[in-house]
């Protein structure tokens, strides 16, 4: 069930961010960035909670998923920066950490 959860954010993050910018996007500073942080860490959190894999591998994978989306980005209208690489990374990691202990303690009880 995790694998396919993890497969589907991967996909609906695909779309979002490898479709040409409408007009509709937000202007606030740094908004960009925090939609990255929360789109890696929700995209970490089903694997990382169930534990099937060590949560730096997770984080590895994430990380390097939101880096081959910045390449991709010019190709498609979009532009690649290196604060959306830095906070896809940071989600990642957060959100992998938070799923883990979550898991952890879910099981101890």
């Amino acid at each position: 069930m995790a694998l396919k959860l993890t497969l589907v954010i991967a996909l609906a993050i695909a779309a979002f961010t490898l479709t040409p910018p409408g007009a509709s996007e937000s202007g606030i500073a740094g908004g960009d960035k925090l939609v990255h942080f929360l789109a890696f860490a929700v995209l970490a959190m089903p694997m990382a909670y169930s534990c099937r894999f060590p949560m730096l591998w997770i984080v590895l994978v994430v990380a390097a998923y939101g880096g081959l989306i910045e390449l991709i980005q010019p190709y498609v209208g979009r532009s690649a920066e290196w604060g959306d690489w830095l906070a896809d990374g940071l989600g990642a990691f957060v959100g992998a950490w938070l799923a883990a202990r979550i898991g952890r303690r879910g099981r101890a009880s």
